[in-house]
């Protein structure tokens, strides 16, 4: 585990060390300018543009497609693009290629990559692009379209998502939402039932508040005393999303960067950890693998020495609506429905369920600065084109389990018909496809509830510290001086943030 954590550090150290240190020298001078509007907007020149991305086989299939319908619009925009496999590696990637002044115009993000970008002044702010009202025809002569996005489109986008892109303590808009996934509860319908997680008329009742989910787990434990019935695959998504639901202070994108050292954090944390230590919850990096191992009973991939290698099973899982096919159960002819149980799917549990909070994840995109004004242009058309295109956002949600970011995905009848596969009837002999949709279904749900953390040089190392800090916390055996030792891993953890930052 701290094999794990180590690493992930070392990434983070060294980009924001580069990137301090790029703001003392010359990185000034291979720093293209902020862009400047063409008059008249897109020439119709030939330009080649690179996009950086994260995609896999199925994504980049999609990808493909929706490149070859934008060159119907632009036929002389050339869009090569290269996958890096996962969001660290494109983080290091595109920070080493910053030095060099020759970074991808066009990439993934998340808006902490944005910020550590932004120390170098390198990413170009989108508002110039945003609310350009100059309108060209397109290259098939039947169509045209406003560079930036039209009112009627910025009232579609999901405001949440829309949101994520101002997130970074100027008032600029520095990224744009493509693809959204959030955290959702995974439940096992079946156990539930069998250990009285149920309501009134014996119907299941997945929780809805943290007092709630205490009671199912100890209900849970009654039935099934070798279970550790609830499962939290990111310890960091846990303490912000608390930190969001409690409205207690996390972080700030001005003045002091660090805030989470205060009671309501600390008092949340010391309930969760009893709850670790009376077996009821384990995250991620605590069981030694991702939660849905748990919860599916899959041991096949698991590490050795983890509590899915020894047969732990777990009865609900929080985890990300992204991942929704590996919380799939295994085919079982035994049962009914062809499975070892049935899985149901609930939004996540609530400090105040008439004020819900839940965490914003997936792919935006950021363009960065070149001195070619076409080729920054070029690539925010492509940039739109991908956020508005109806077809290209409903495949990629069906593919993977994130939700469009325009509303009026939502009625497009293909989409319809994949969403309805969360109906039972029409789903279930096709597990996988029933997950995901069902997943998605929740998630759209919850799409105005999600929150954004703030950006800055530093973000990225206090969501890395702060799971660090609940593991630290939570393995804490003895209860004698037990707030002694909470004190001093909230405030070592403060001060770990500032030194990675060189405060």
């Amino acid at each position: 585990m701290k094999r794990i954590i180590a690493s992930i550090l070392l990434i983070a150290v060294l980009v924001t060390g580069m990137m301090a240190t790029l703001t003392g020298c010359d990185f000034g001078k291979k720093t293209a300018k902020d862009f400047v509007m063409p008059e008249g907007g897109y020439d119709g020149s030939a330009v080649t543009i690179t996009f950086y991305h994260t995609m896999g086989a199925a994504l980049t299939s999609i990808l493909t497609d929706a490149i070859g319908e934008f060159n119907k619009l632009y036929p002389n925009i050339t869009v090569e693009h290269k996958s890096y496999g996962d969001y660290d590696a494109l983080l290091a990637q595109i920070s080493t290629e910053i030095t060099a002044g020759n970074q991808p115009i066009l990439a993934y993000c998340y808006p902490d990559h944005v910020a550590t970008y932004n120390v170098a002044g390198a990413v170009q702010s989108l508002d110039v692009f945003v609310n350009s009202t100059i309108v060209e025809k397109h290259a098939n002569g039947e169509t045209e379209e406003t560079i930036g996005y039209t009112q009627d489109q910025l009232n579609d986008f999901i405001s949440a998502y829309y949101a994520e892109g101002l997130s970074y303590g100027d008032g600029k808009m520095y990224s744009v939402a493509l693809a959204k996934s959030t955290e959702v509860l995974y439940y096992n319908v079946d156990a539930l039932k069998a250990a009285g997680v149920v309501d009134a008329d014996g119907n299941v009742a997945p929780p809805t508040t943290w007092e709630e989910v205490e009671a199912a787990c100890i209900k849970l434990k009654a039935w099934d005393p070798n279970c550790i019935p609830l499962g939290y695959d990111s310890e960091s998504n846990w303490f912000i999303t608390m930190c969001e639901q409690y409205g207690s202070p996390y972080t700030s994108a001005t003045g002091d960067n660090f805030l989470f050292d205060n009671d309501t954090n600390k008092s949340f944390i010391k309930e969760f950890r009893e709850w670790y230590q009376n077996k009821l919850v384990t995250t991620k990096e605590l069981s030694g693998g991702y939660t849905s191992d748990l919860f599916t009973g899959n041991s096949s991939r698991a590490t050795e020495g983890s509590e899915a290698a020894k047969g732990t099973r777990c009865y609900m899982c929080i985890g990300s609506t992204g991942g929704a096919t590996y919380q799939r159960p295994a085919t079982n002819a035994a049962n009914a429905n062809g499975y070892d149980f049935e899985v149901g799917i609930a939004p996540i549990p609530q400090v105040n369920t008439s004020a819900p909070k839940v965490i914003s994840q997936g792919p935006s995109l950021c363009v960065f600065k070149k001195d070619n004004a076409q080729e920054v242009l070029a690539s925010w058309l492509f940039a739109k084109f991908l956020t508005t295109n109806v077809q290209y956002q409903a495949r990629v949600s069906e593919s993977n389990g994130y939700v469009p970011v325009m509303k009026s995905v939502q009625n497009d009848p293909l989409y319809q018909e994949f969403l309805s596969a969360i109906d039972p009837a029409t789903g279930k002999e096709n597990l996988t496809k029933y997950i995901t949709a069902y997943a998605v279904r929740v998630a759209i749900e919850q799409a105005e509830n999600c929150y954004t953390s703030p950006a800055f040089n530093g973000s990225s190392v206090a969501r890395i510290q702060v799971g660090y800090l609940v593991q630290q916390c939570f393995v804490i055996a003895s209860n004698d001086g037990l707030d002694a030792a909470i004190n001093k891993a909230f405030s070592d953890c403060v001060a770990e943030c500032k030194y990675q930052i060189g405060q």
